[in-house]
């Protein structure tokens, strides 16, 4: 049994919480005093002793040192236990019958090694036979793994059962992204210490009633130029449940977006804490997973940071939402969820989730509402504010059932009035006239294209009879006009087009420019259609147009392709690099989760065949060249020209002529994994009749007609 550290530290982030050390540590003590209580009766309180010594780093006292322990009185860390702290992605303490016990990926005491470069464990436990053994193990940095036989055993005490866990050497790559030049003694002093895990772990020590006993959990500081300082928290700091609430949020087809009529149930669990008992640093609003604070949404309620810091009528507020889907969902390093779209992209071949951020706010939104809104806000000011400002009547709130919510602003309420206008427009509005002639004198790579299109469609949409400003209708009418434009690009028949004998075409540069402005980044643009090939792309973190790759920059200016590769290939990729410094793709989209999207455009008559190693070799420079931050990697190559026969382990899609392939991403050297990839290869014809069917349900019920015949 090993622990790989560093494939462990490669493949599992740092938690953007900067106090997950600490949850970590309680989580795995209370875990532990579980199991021991399962088998032993005797023991009824559990006692958990975290101990905070900071220290000089520095002759001028710049910069503090930080070691930090944890001693509990839980089952030691027996055969199993041990087994399980050797597994990565290890199930043991989901086959435990034991209520109140945590999840376990085993990906939790990794944030140790990204915090701190030395660990050490002394644990006492009794074994089956009766005997007490205690076990000791030390690690330290360049260390790469961890086996079964750095423990040393030998002979313990009853009255040592438990396990202790030092961390020392915190790491400044991690001082950091959590200090910001705060002092570590600031920011993990025992008072703040208690506050927030209190906050974090309220509900879990609450759900788990008396299992725990008459617990106490410990913080003591220790500071080279100050008294120790010791805070601790027990069940008698546990506040009761102001209120619980239970919520069903719809499932939506993602085909369609209409309601399934099948739910998913949230519970909703409101503390109202007294100021003057338990003076808090803050007020949280957060998802949980297995009643725990995961993602912090206070933000969307109590928008200013005066308001989410402050008391609120006189107390802090915690509201923790629960449910088995968030459980489902929480990521390796539990700071947020996967796999949920903030909006369902409906009709995109790449997401088939059921809910999004969108459909669950839209239902626990009014609750969390009713629950933190304070008693002298005052919603007549605001609807003042909002006739005044804006237009918009009491009849229109009424009519269109607008309710106005605590922190929002009225240029927000006015949005929403118009936002559910624009629903009707779409269900109302009669024939919009065709953009025949001004689409087919447009030319898509000119400065001034994405302004004429924006003006064509606010032109049209003014005669939309419920509302003369309906941006949903604008929006459906822009897309409209950008598919038709691709379409008559694509067959050659925009007026731009049509050039002299002897002058050269601008075909793929005219298709590239449709899609997204030319040698462009997302910093520098807003408005461009990526949505053309898939609606998620529009929204991911950064995109590159014709850029070079050692120019990509993002995450506040860093450069995306790092050096420190892998020294076993980094003699081969630093030659590719070089012999490869002006390749790039057309267009490069990339996503923090680790996933890169390269598209290859090809002018219409261009045999897509001859550039299928296109996709192969950018593949291989994002990955290497990324430091392991990129390993999935979607390539694209467009066109309308295809040789068949030169397909060498391309699959046909089912309907359309595309075709697609999936592997492992191997250097072609050393054969190294470098990721995963998935390519196709995609007929301009068959990109233009996706994008159809996604805006058709739209243009269906505007009775919108941008056919050309």
């Amino acid at each position: 049994m090993t622990l790989d550290i560093r494939g462990s530290i490669k493949n599992t982030k740092l938690s953007h919480n900067p106090y997950v050390v600490f949850e970590e540590l309680i989580s795995n003590a209370i875990d532990s005093f579980l199991i021991r209580k399962d088998v032993d009766g005797s023991v009824e309180d559990m006692r958990v002793a975290i101990e905070v010594e900071f220290s000089r780093k520095d002759l001028l006292d710049a910069q503090e040192d930080m070691a930090v322990s944890c001693k509990d009185n839980g089952c030691g860390l027996g055969d199993d236990q041990l087994k399980a702290f050797l597994t990565k992605d290890t199930s043991y303490k989901d086959d435990l019958s034991i209520s109140g016990i945590g999840s376990c990926k085993g990906a939790g005491r990794i944030q140790f090694f990204h915090h701190f470069s030395n660990l050490a464990i002394d644990s006492t436990f009794r074994r089956k036979d009766g005997k007490f053994i205690r076990r000791e193990m030390s690690y330290s940095e360049p260390a790469k793994q961890i086996e079964a036989d750095d423990f040393k055993n030998s002979s313990g005490s009853q009255s040592g059962v438990g396990t202790t866990v030092s961390l020392k050497g915190f790491k400044d790559s991690v001082r950091s992204r959590i200090a910001q030049g705060e002092p570590l003694s600031d920011l993990f002093s025992a008072s703040l210490l208690k506050k927030q895990m209190l906050i974090a772990f309220l509900q879990r020590l609450v759900g788990l009633d008396r299992r725990l006993g008459n617990f106490e959990i410990t913080f003591t500081t220790r500071h080279w130029a100050e008294l120790e300082r010791s805070e601790s928290l027990s069940r008698s700091d546990l506040p009761a449940v102001t209120a619980t609430r239970e919520v069903k949020v719809e499932e939506r087809d993602p085909d369609t977006g209409d309601g399934l009529g099948t739910y998913q149930e949230f519970k909703i669990f409101h503390y109202q804490l007294d100021v003057s008992e338990y003076g808090l640093p803050r007020n949280a609003i957060a998802f949980c997973a297995k009643s725990s604070p995961v993602k912090d949404i206070t933000q969307r309620y109590l928008r200013t940071r005066s308001q989410q810091n402050n008391p609120v009528d006189g107390s802090h507020h915690i509201v923790l939402i629960e449910s088995d889907y968030l459980d489902q969902r929480v990521n390796e390093q539990r700071d947020d969820f996967d796999n949920i779209p903030a909006e369902l992209s409906i009709g995109d071949l790449f997401v088939g989730e059921k809910l999004s951020y969108a459909t669950i706010y839209e239902t626990i939104d009014p609750v969390i509402e009713e629950l933190v809104v304070p008693a002298n806000w005052n919603k007549d000011d605001v609807i003042r504010d909002v006739i005044d400002q804006f237009g918009i009547s009491e009849a229109m709130l009424q009519d269109t059932s607008t309710r106005v919510v605590y922190g929002e602003t009225p240029q927000a309420v006015a949005e929403r009035v118009l936002k559910k206008y624009q629903e009707r427009v779409v269900n109302e509005t009669a024939a919009i006239f065709s953009l025949k002639e001004e689409i087919i004198k447009a030319e898509p790579d000119s400065d001034k294209f994405r302004t004429l299109i924006n003006d064509l469609s606010w032109k049209y949409t003014s005669s939309l009879k419920n509302f003369d400003m309906a941006n949903l209708s604008q929006l459906i009418v822009r897309r409209a006009a950008i598919v038709q434009i691709l379409d008559l690009a694509c067959n050659k028949r925009l007026a731009m087009q049509t050039v002299d004998d002897g002058k050269r075409r601008k075909d793929e540069q005219i298709i590239h420019s449709i899609f997204f402005p030319m040698r462009k980044d997302s910093f520098e643009v807003e408005d461009h259609d990526i949505w053309l090939l898939s609606e998620e792309y529009h929204y991911y973190d950064y995109i590159a147009s014709d850029v070079p790759l050692a120019n990509i920059t993002w995450d506040g200016g860093q450069k995306l392709f790092e050096s420190d590769i892998d020294d076993k290939i980094k003699e081969v990729l630093d030659k590719r690099a070089t012999d490869n410094s002006g390749k790039r793709p057309d267009i490069a989209i990339f996503s923090k989760e680790g996933s890169a999207i390269i598209i290859e455009f090809k002018a219409p008559g261009v045999s897509l065949d001859d550039h299928v190693g296109d996709l192969a070799e950018y593949s291989h420079l994002l990955a290497a060249k990324s430091g392991g931050r990129l390993k999935r990697i979607y390539g694209y190559l467009i066109g309308d020209t295809v040789n068949a026969l030169r397909l060498s382990g391309w699959t046909p899609f089912p309907l359309g002529k595309g075709f697609f392939r999936s592997d492992t991403l191997l250097d072609p050297t050393t054969r190294y994994s470098l990721g995963e990839v998935y390519f196709e290869i995609l007929y301009f014809s068959d990109v233009i009749e996706r994008a159809k069917k996604r805006i058709g349900i739209y243009q269906n019920k505007l009775q919108l007609k941008l056919d050309h015949h």
